[in-house]
């Protein structure tokens, strides 16, 4: 009995298959793909790798641009300045009596210029939030910088999103056939082919805060505003202004490159899928998602990579009323001539779009492809 459950117990296991080496064509193909692409990497070396380690050493100094002053290592010193923070809870102001101070019915608090310290380095003001009832105030040695940081990946996140569900309309729109198509596609791709400064200062004329504006002029023409919203001046509106303008000059990318990704799915697979009886809304989820993850992939990246090193439409339009990442980091090199603060701010940069990276390719599962 033993015996025949050994033998059983033997049998059931499956031996472990030995892996194959690689054949001597593959192995060729191997040697000759690293032949072909060793320029490739030694090029890279020389525009990227090197100014890339010229950055990263720059930052752990306190570099001066174009000036005599010597460069000492500093160490962590520009990052600890950068992220410098602190939250403190924000007393609400008394009355004579003791009682909180009411406007319109809001209690009024004590100015956060009384609550943030100031010694060794003075933190000013990010902003205000409430949590649990009580105020408190978030304030930074570079405050500029971690709202630059805020407002970016904000932008980014409402940006890519809105992108991304906008080009998946167009693209699953034109992937059809009908008449005008070509003529379509061509129309489509207008916004992204204008220039980002020709762009901005179109958006900038559109938004104006009298009725010269476009969108203040149908607004009082319907009644739902007196005509003179002023977008780029009110804090409150200036991010969702922003984000506008780019949704509307990238959606036609992001779309192009869907659009891409639905040609190469067989048309096959939808043909068996709708004599199984399948749906609009199943056939997009069974199976355009799950094949297009690749090329979504890629857009999300390329559109994330772009979204997190915004420059232009933040400089040309709210110049330095309020910075992105990269507005920040241009402004600390050129306006204030601080490349060690400048090279510590790319950094940052860097490491935050390499996490949206790595992020994308772990949800996506583009690594096991």
């Amino acid at each position: 009995m033993e015996n025949a459950n050994g033998l059983e117990a033997a049998a059931s296991v499956t031996p472990t298959p030995k892996r194959r080496p690689p054949s001597r064509l593959v192995r060729v193909e191997q040697r000759t793909a690293w032949l072909l692409l060793s320029p490739t990497f030694v090029i890279l070396a020389v525009i990227a790798l090197y100014p890339f380690a010229q950055v990263v050493y720059s930052s752990f100094t306190n570099a001066k641009f174009a000036s005599s002053t010597e460069t000492r290592f500093v160490g962590l010193d520009n990052y600890r300045a950068l992220f410098a923070f602190t939250i403190k809870e924000l007393p609400p102001r008394l009355d004579e009596d003791g009682e909180p101070v009411l406007r319109d019915g809001q209690v009024q608090y004590e100015s956060w210029v009384s609550v943030l310290p100031r010694q060794p380095q003075r933190f000013r003001q990010v902003f205000q939030f409430s949590l649990l009832g009580k105020r408190y105030v978030l304030g930074a040695v570079s405050a500029e910088f971690i709202r630059a940081v805020w407002d970016t990946v904000v932008f980014t996140v409402v940006a890519v999103f809105f992108e991304t569900v906008l080009g998946m309309i167009i693209a699953l729109t034109l992937a059809g056939n009908f008449p005008g198509r070509g003529l379509m596609r061509a129309a489509m791709l207008v916004p992204w082919a204008v220039i980002t400064v020709v762009s901005a200062r179109i958006w900038e004329w559109m938004l104006q805060p009298t009725r010269a504006g476009l969108f203040n002029t149908v607004g009082s023409y319907l009644g739902l505003s007196e005509g003179r919203t002023d977008f780029f001046g009110n804090p409150t509106l200036q991010l969702p202004s922003m984000i506008m303008m780019d949704v509307w000059k990238t959606t036609p990318f992001m779309a192009l490159l869907l659009l891409a990704g639905l040609a190469t799915i067989p048309s096959d697979i939808y043909e068996a899928a709708k004599v199984d009886g399948a749906g609009p809304l199943r056939r997009f989820f069974r199976i355009t998602v799950p094949l297009l993850r690749p090329t979504l992939a890629v857009a999300l990246i390329f559109r994330t990579l772009d979204s997190l090193r915004v420059f232009d439409i933040f400089q040309v339009v709210l110049g330095n009323q309020r910075y992105s990442m990269a507005s920040f980091a241009q402004d600390m090199l050129v306006s204030r001539r601080d490349l060690g603060m400048s090279s510590a701010a790319s950094m940052v940069i860097f490491v935050i779009i390499f996490v949206f990276a790595l992020i994308y390719i772990r949800m996506l599962r583009v690594d096991t492809r």
